[in-house]
């Protein structure tokens, strides 16, 4: 079964700053296709909901100590693994707007990218073709509400450039480590910004909700702008603070803000579509990718570490290095392989 599986909706893609045309086709192709809005996942918890992304950094002052630890792997079933072989096809919660990590190209329409690859290895270990397989395409802060849902919008994994870290640890179960980032600002060439410093003071700035970025800037904001006036309620105006990463590159190009704090992994792919914007200062964060699942599908965290075993294994033939070369190398030049993996049982 080969399905890629979306509902849709438009989203405004308007800017007042020079970009290539092939970057704005890019752009189009990509915020016109989210299949899940807020309404999808989100009932009448919408702000409960919102009030506890915000309190994700006072989770993370926990004891908790290297969340990138996950459960050893193996290749035995278990119930989640025949609930996907009955159905015949895993469902993935993945991006659908991130250049070279998960997009549809506008030329093919096919999903591609770096997540998708690795999405597509799970698949055919598990049911034996890469092609057994649906994409949900979830926004940025959904994820987490995607794995725990019984309802048609569910997904079996998400495939998303999710950081593991000790918050969310309380609320997805994570495979090992797939990928290092890191959190690093992404601003115009002539924005005057020189990084996560005070060159942000009184600068508009926009992260997405429940990600890691928005969580440092509650840290630390070196004097920045970084909330909307509404955040966290129904008249959110989803200006600095937005559902899905890639609408902040969307608010720049329109002069709505000043500079995104994301993921460099992210960011390299952005700065690729725009050569308008690029990365500036350096990382200010280290952060690892995982897989991640429902809470409880321990058969199928431990079926994901056995196929990230042999996705790292090989060297510079390994399906990840592979991968890598095709999709990221040119905008994250200087990588040798794939984070190690670490049990912790």
């Amino acid at each position: 079964m080969n399905t890629d599986a979306t509902d849709t909706h438009g989203r405004p893609t308007g800017r007042r700053t020079g970009v290539t045309v092939a970057a704005v086709v890019a752009l189009a192709a990509t915020l016109t296709l989210l299949p899940l809005s807020r309404a999808d996942l989100a009932d009448d918890r919408g702000e409960a909901r919102q009030a506890a992304t915000r309190a994700a950094p006072a989770a993370e002052e926990a004891d908790c100590e290297e969340p990138e630890r996950s459960l050893r792997a193996s290749r035995e079933d278990g119930p989640t693994i025949d609930k996907i072989k009955a159905r015949g096809h895993l469902i993935v919660g993945i991006d659908q707007s991130s250049y070279r990590w998960g997009y549809r190209d506008p030329a093919t329409k096919t999903i591609e990218g770096f997540d998708i690859d690795l999405a597509r290895a799970i698949a055919t270990d598990i049911l034996g073709s890469p092609k057994d397989i649906v994409f949900r395409a979830i926004p940025t802060n959904q994820r987490v509400d995607a794995l725990n849902t019984d309802t048609d919008s569910g997904v079996d994994l998400v495939v998303r450039t999710m950081t593991i870290n000790c918050a969310r640890s309380e609320q997805v179960a994570f495979s090992t480590a797939y990928f290092e980032a890191g959190q690093q600002i992404l601003a115009p060439k002539d924005s005057g910004i020189t990084g996560y410093d005070e060159s942000l003071s009184g600068k508009r700035v926009c992260s997405a909700d429940s990600t890691t970025a928005y969580d440092e800037l509650v840290k630390n904001s070196f004097g920045a702008i970084f909330e909307d006036e509404h955040d966290g309620t129904p008249r959110d105006e989803d200006i600095l603070t937005v559902p899905n990463q890639l609408d902040c590159l969307v608010r720049l190009q329109m002069g709505e803000v000043d500079a995104i704090v994301t993921d460099n992994a992210l960011a390299a792919g952005q700065a690729a579509q725009d050569p308008a914007v690029e990365l500036v200062g350096e990382p200010f964060t280290k952060e690892y990718y995982g897989v991640a699942a429902k809470l409880g599908n321990d058969d199928l965290v431990r079926r994901v570490n056995q196929v990230l075993e042999e996705y790292r294994a090989g060297g510079a033939n390994s399906p990840w290095m592979k991968s890598y070369d095709r999709w990221l190398k040119a905008g994250l030049p200087g990588i040798k392989g794939p984070p190690e993996a670490k049990y912790k049982d």
